[in-house]
């Protein structure tokens, strides 16, 4: 495999006013991405699964947003060290992404088709004309029916599912070799999630791109991911082949989030749930930040944060009681 993106020890924080202290919002972050592989980044909101992805796609918000350590390499080459022209070159044309929210992604006083021929013609140089006719050839290629008769429509014309087809559009017009997905099918419908995630599936794979998929639905990550990287307050929990994750867990928080799935099992009992709340990022507990929540918790948890491990072929936890999480009852068994 050939690896395309390779995040190293990323660290970042958010810096106020004056006098205000900074705030770690990502802290080690590490993990690889490989051509024609998909890689799911799970967690619950403020993670920092959406912050990561930004940061690899250079939109991060400045100037209150600062990586402090680490880098982001792109076949490569240091995305963090380029120019703001270089980097434009990069942004949609090799590295895309498809934003969660379609709606207000796009500019709603401009007509889909502009939308999506602006990239043939800021980053391929070509005329009005032939710019529009692929912007059409792209909406075909999304499934979009009669596209070259709703080219000129606006984005409040279409549907949710069909808005999220056009994002979709735009991200593959320049045919990246990376694309990020963050959240592609919230607020859809079951069937329309569906066929966004088969859309993704089928052109990523035609294409051998590598996806970077940011989701809450396991369900979704099992369906399309090689692997997985579970994040929690900011940092790789746990990171490993999908099947092996879900299979035999090796952190605490993804056996809280794969016994929170729904089965039939569950039929008539309440739903396990993970206790308490996700952590302040301003005021992270001492030690692991997980321990408040954690049935493994010693007090070894509450004093030192464990370092990410690799204990297996492609495998690493940050856990102290890693052995005894991995020796446990297998989730679902």
């Amino acid at each position: 495999m050939t690896v395309l993106l390779e995040v190293q020890s990323l660290s970042l924080e958010f810096r106020g006013s004056r006098g205000t202290a900074p705030i770690t919002a990502l802290q080690d972050v590490s993990f690889t991405l490989d051509r024609g592989e998909t890689l799911a980044v799970l967690g619950e909101s403020g993670s920092g699964k959406s912050i990561t992805a930004k940061a690899v796609m250079g939109i991060l918000p400045k100037p209150a947003a600062v990586v402090t350590e680490g880098r982001i390499l792109f076949d490569g080459t240091d995305l963090l060290s380029l120019s703001a022209a270089r980097l434009r070159a990069v942004q949609g044309a090799r590295v895309a992404m498809v934003f969660q929210d379609a709606l207000s992604a796009l500019n709603p006083v401009q007509t889909v088709s502009t939308q999506i021929a602006e990239l043939y013609r800021v980053h391929r140089g070509l005329g009005r004309r032939e710019a529009k006719e692929r912007a059409i050839e792209m909406m075909r290629a999304v499934r979009i029916p009669d596209a070259a008769n709703r080219a000129d429509d606006y984005p409040f014309q279409f549907s949710g599912g069909m808005r999220q087809r056009i994002m979709i559009a735009m991200a593959l017009a320049l045919d990246p070799d990376v694309l990020i997905a963050d959240e592609p099918t919230t607020a859809l419908d079951a069937t329309v999630q569906a066929q966004i995630l088969e859309l993704l599936a089928e052109v990523t794979a035609e294409r051998h791109m590598a996806l970077m998929m940011i989701t809450h639905d396991l369900g979704v990550a099992g369906q399309l991911a090689d692997r997985a990287l579970v994040m929690y307050a900011g940092r790789v929990a746990e990171y490993g082949p999908i099947d092996e994750v879900f299979d035999r867990p090796a952190h605490p928080y993804t056996r809280g989030l794969l016994g929170s799935i729904p089965g039939a099992a569950h039929r008539g009992r309440d739903l396990p749930t993970i206790p308490g709340l996700p952590p302040d990022i301003a005021r992270r507990p001492p030690g692991c930040s997980f321990n408040p929540r954690c049935a493994y918790a010693t007090a070894e948890c509450a004093s030192i944060d464990p370092p990410l491990v690799a204990f297996a072929s492609g495998r690493a936890a940050a856990c102290h009681h890693l052995e005894e999480v991995l020796s446990d009852v297998p989730v679902g068994a």
